[in-house]
C-alpha cells in the first residue's frame, strides 16, 4: 500500500486498531480494507450487546426504506471463511433480522469460478467477510446474499470472482480491497469490472489522500469514508469526512463521462461515502479465531453498505452504469462539509460543499441517488 500503517486510525482521539488484512508484500497482491478496533471487544457471547453501530442504527442514519426481496448482493474476497454462514446468523439474530441460511436459499458460497473447491482459511479475510455480510445483512435484510472466495488475494483471482458473481445474476457487486495503481490497471477494468446493468462498489483506502485500484476503475463506484454520531439536529446524526479514506485523482483511469467538474483530468475518488472512521465503527460478529463481537472500520464497511443501499433502489437496466446514478441525484445526497486531512488543492482530501475526494457527492438520504431512472 501507498505508507506504512500505523497502529492506530487517523484522526484526533484516534483508537487502537490492527489491520484485518497484512500489507501487500507484492505489486500484484491486494489487501482487504478492514480496520479492527483491539480496545473493544464483548467476545465469544452471541447474546451479548455489541458496540459499535447496529442494524437500526445505519438504517435510521441513511433514511433507509424497506425492500430489496429477491434482489442478490455478492461479496467478493479472498480466501476462506468457515464460519461464515454461522456468524452470519448471530449477527442477524442479535438485531432481528430474518435468517439467511443455505438451506433456505438465501445464503451462497462458492469458490471464484461458482464451484466448491473453497480456498484455505484465513482469519483475517474472515473478518473482512464477516464485515461485508454483515452490513449487507444491515442494510438490506430481505436481499440474498452471495459470497465468494477468491483464491488468493491478487487481481486476476479476485477479478474472476467479480466476472463469476455476475454470471450467476448477482445485481449488485461488493469489493473491500485494494492496492496501489499500476499501468495495467485500465486492461483489469476490460477484463474484470465493465458489467453494464450491475452495480459494483469498491472501497477507496485506508490510509488518507492517495488513489487505490480497483477504486479507480472508470465502471465502478469508489465508495469514500466519514465519521458518524448521534447529533441532537433534524437527522438525528452528524457526518464529517474520514481522513483515513482514500480519495484523489488516478494515474492511469480515463475519467468517466459523468464525472465532469471534479477537478482531476482522469477518474477522481471518491464518488460517494458511508460511516468507515473506526472511531464510530460499527458491530461484527466473527468467531474464526477472532474474539466474537468485534468493532470495525475501514471502507471496508462503507463499499458493502452502499451496494445494499444499490440493491434496495431497485433493479437496473441494462447498458445503465449505476455509477453514474449519484452524479444525477446529487440533492438525494447528504452533503458533508467538514473533516479530513491535508492536501492541495484541500478539496482532495478535505470535506467542503459539494464534491469533495473523501466523501464524493456525499452520503445517502434515502436511495433516490442510487435507483435508475431511466437517464443515464
Amino acid at each position: 500500500m501507498r505508507a506504512t500503517p500505523s497502529t492506530a486510525a487517523p484522526g484526533p482521539a484516534a483508537v487502537p486498531v490492527r489491520r484485518a488484512c497484512a500489507v501487500p508484500t507484492r505489486k500484484d497482491q491486494m489487501a482487504c480494507l478492514a480496520l479492527v478496533r483491539t480496545d473493544t471487544s464483548h467476545g465469544l457471547r452471541p447474546q451479548a450487546a455489541p458496540a459499535g453501530l447496529g442494524a437500526s442504527d445505519l438504517r435510521t442514519a441513511y433514511a433507509l426504506p424497506a425492500g430489496g426481496s429477491g434482489r442478490t448482493v455478492a461479496i467478493v474476497a479472498a480466501y476462506d471463511d468457515p464460519k461464515a454462514e454461522a456468524d452470519l446468523a448471530t449477527y442477524r439474530s442479535r438485531y432481528g433480522l430474518p435468517a439467511c441460511t443455505t438451506a433456505g436459499g438465501c445464503f451462497t458460497k462458492v469458490d471464484q469460478t461458482g464451484g466448491h473447491h473453497l480456498p484455505a482459511a484465513d482469519p483475517g479475510w474472515a473478518e473482512e467477510e464477516s464485515l461485508d455480510l454483515d452490513m449487507v445483512s444491515a442494510i438490506c435484510p430481505a436481499c440474498h446474499l452471495l459470497l465468494l472466495e477468491a483464491n488468493r488475494p491478487v487481481m486476476g483471482d479476485l477479478g474472476t470472482a467479480v466476472r463469476t458473481a455476475v454470471s450467476l445474476g448477482a445485481g449488485y457487486v461488493s469489493n473491500s480491497y485494494g492496492a496501489d495503481e499500476r499501468a495495467t490497471d485500465a486492461r483489469s477494468d476490460a477484463s474484470y469490472f465493465d458489467h453494464p446493468g450491475v452495480a459494483i462498489t469498491v472501497a477507496s483506502g485506508d490510509d488518507g489522500y492517495g488513489v487505490e485500484y480497483p477504486a479507480a476503475s472508470r465502471y465502478v463506484t469508489a465508495v469514500g469514508g466519514t465519521s458518524l454520531t448521534r447529533a441532537s439536529n433534524a437527522r438525528g446524526w452528524s457526518e464529517t469526512a474520514w481522513n483515513g479514506a482514500g480519495s484523489g485523482c488516478s494515474s492511469y483511469d480515463a475519467k468517466p463521462s459523468w464525472q465532469a467538474g471534479t477537478g482531476c483530468t482522469r477518474r477522481s475518488i471518491a464518488d460517494v461515502s458511508a460511516v468507515a472512521d473506526p472511531n464510530t465503527g460499527v458491530a461484527v460478529y466473527d468467531s474464526y479465531r477472532s474474539g466474537g463481537w468485534l468493532v470495525v472500520g475501514g471502507t471496508s464497511a462503507s463499499a458493502p453498505i452502499v451496494a445494499g443501499i444499490y440493491a434496495l433502489a431497485g433493479p437496473v437496466a441494462p447498458g445503465s452504469y449505476p455509477a453514474s446514478f449519484p452524479y444525477e441525484h446529487t440533492g438525494a445526497l447528504n452533503d458533508v462539509t467538514s473533516g479530513g486531512g491535508s492536501c492541495a488543492p484541500s478539496y482532495r482530501c478535505t470535506a467542503s460543499t459539494g464534491y469533495d475526494g473523501p466523501t464524493g457527492l456525499g452520503t445517502p438520504r434515502g436511495v433516490k441517488a442510487f435507483a435508475d431512472d431511466g437517464t443515464d
